[in-house]
């Protein structure tokens, strides 16, 4: 596999999710799309400015303000069509609906065009001028121009440059049959070299654009998946939205940045092969609520990625922050799916170590809503094999995890962590849904991880206005104890005592569906709904 560089690559800020055309990534073709929309207002306002002065001179001239003779109408109609045309050009060229590779396409027909009326106006206008013929016009930049952003195949580039270029020489002939000037055969060899030069220029410069854009598709080119749009990027690295190249299927494709493999001083081959068993110990995880992870591995550049399902839906995290704190039944239904995965994890000897808010994901899952999936298995914490240390992928440089969802014993540094952490993390997340607040608050990390350890929450009724039962006010207070003997001791304990929680008025169905028809995040992919993912 070629050496992977998208870590190094500026964010993409189009739209995604569609296929390629030409080999090319999708993100590219839109970015040519934009400047292909550049270079018509460009050619718009410059023709609009070249009509107005048309008309006043006329105006002026027919009003006997100035004594001028009746210039010819050709170059005026030129310059009308050249500006329809970029208007034209601008307006498809912001029509949504249409893939970015028939924008590209029309801009060729728009080079053309655009070469044919330059190749009548320019002439007559200067020799009307000065006598005689320009040696260049403007058809020679074009035709590099477009060569320059338009990152078609060199083959359909140099087609398209000839037929542009053909245009300078039939241009003189149409003005030489109309009598307007007059063209010698010198003239014809002449009026050819600059288009010539400009095509060879074209192929040349679009080999090398065409070539790019090839190397960033194979670049991107994970296994089976191909890397089409950045979802998001955080501190571990980023993630971005793939596509099987045979089934089609979109998926989520997580990229661990390299310097991370470097930390703490322990070799990269050891954490490699530590990867690889707690990617192999997730990926046999069964549980419906934990994130499907589809395939991973390292590339020549020893960036470590996983592909993952991808959700539709929102992050906890965001989920409180856009529409405020849940109710207790609701955040009771979630936080009971959190556990069964979780569940399963702890009985597989994965400790999650990082559960927070933007580790769980509510989403639309087939025909069901409001369905959790908990994120981010591929760097839990395992039991060391025989002979190895206590390898932490995920290990900063001092504490891993997040200072605000972090229970005292890891945040101490007295011990990793068992599964009893992940509880207190997730009453942490409940804490969080009920309130819509963190259970401390602190503008330093080192003093947020000390009120871990030392101080005693305030309870979640006491901040919050809407009524939570005591019994589910006490558990989350349980969850939130400093002794992890004091807590539930396993994920299905936690769940049993959610599921004893008496609600007035239970989460239904019915309830969640209607939620959803009201709150769905708009699609933003084609042929599937809006996707999103972790960083």
């Amino acid at each position: 596999m070629k050496s992977l560089p998208t870590l190094f690559y500026e964010s993409p800020a189009e739209r995604g999710g569609r296929s390629s055309s030409f080999g090319l990534p999708a993100d590219l073709l839109d970015r040519a799309r934009s400047r292909v929309r550049i270079v018509a207002f460009f050619t718009l306002f410059g023709s609009g400015f070249d009509v107005v002065i048309s008309v006043g001179r006329a105006i002026a001239t027919h009003s006997g303000i100035v004594t001028a003779e009746t210039p010819s109408p050709i170059p005026f109609l030129g310059t009308c069509a050249t500006f329809t045309l970029s208007v034209a050009m601008v307006l498809l060229s912001r029509v949504g609906r249409i893939r970015s590779v028939q924008i590209l396409r029309a801009a060729l027909v728009f080079e053309i065009l655009l070469c044919a009326t330059l190749s009548i106006t320019n002439p007559i206008a200067f020799y009307d001028d000065t006598g005689a013929l320009p040696i260049l016009t403007w058809v020679t930049p074009l035709l590099i121009l477009f060569a320059l952003i338009v990152p078609f195949p060199p083959r359909i580039t140099l087609l398209t440059a000839i037929l542009a270029a053909a245009t300078r020489p039939l241009g003189l002939l149409l003005l030489d049959w109309l009598g307007r000037v007059d063209v010698s055969g010198e003239a014809y060899f002449t009026s050819s070299f600059g288009p010539t030069l400009g095509i060879v220029m074209a192929f040349f410069g679009s080999r090398v654009v065409h070539g790019l854009g090839l190397q960033v598709a194979e670049a991107r080119r994970m296994g089976s998946y191909h890397l089409e749009r950045l979802l998001g990027s955080g501190g571990m690295g980023e993630v971005w939205l793939a596509r099987h190249r045979f089934l089609v299927r979109p998926a989520a494709v997580k990229l661990i940045r390299p310097e991370i493999l470097g930390r703490g001083g322990v070799p990269a081959s050891s954490l490699v092969d530590r990867f690889e068993r707690e990617a192999q110990a997730t990926a046999s995880m069964r549980s419906p609520h934990t994130i499907g992870l589809y395939d991973y591995g390292i590339t020549d550049s020893n960036v470590l990625y996983y592909v993952m399902e991808l959700l539709d839906g929102y992050d906890v995290e965001t989920l409180v922050e856009r529409f405020g704190p849940l109710p207790a039944e609701r955040a009771v239904h979630l936080l009971i799916q959190v556990c069964h995965s979780l569940a399963e994890a702890h009985e597989a000897g994965l400790i999650h170590r990082d559960i927070k808010p933007a580790n769980l994901y509510v989403c639309r899952y087939g025909r069901d809503v409001d369905f959790v999936k908990v994120l981010d298995f591929g760097l839990v914490r395992m039991p060391a094999v025989a002979g190895e240390s206590q390898l932490q992928l995920t290990s900063e440089q001092m504490v891993p995890g997040t200072p605000a969802y972090l229970s005292p014993e890891q945040a101490s540094g007295l011990s990793p962590g068992d599964a009893r952490s992940d509880l207190y993390a997730l009453g942490c997340v409940a804490y969080w849904m009920l309130t819509g607040k963190l259970v401390f608050e602190s503008a330093h990390p080192l003093q947020l991880l000390a009120r871990h350890i030392q101080e005693e929450p305030v309870p979640p009724s006491a901040r919050c206005e809407t009524p939570i039962p005591s019994a589910l006010d006490a558990l989350v207070r349980r969850c939130l104890a400093k002794n992890p003997e004091q807590r539930p001791q396993t994920a299905v304990e936690l769940r049993e005592a959610l599921e004893a929680c008496p609600c007035e008025t239970p989460w239904s169905e019915a309830r969640a569906h209607a939620w959803w028809q009201r709150h769905a995040p708009a699609p933003t992919i084609e042929a599937s709904p809006q996707s999103t993912a972790p960083a």
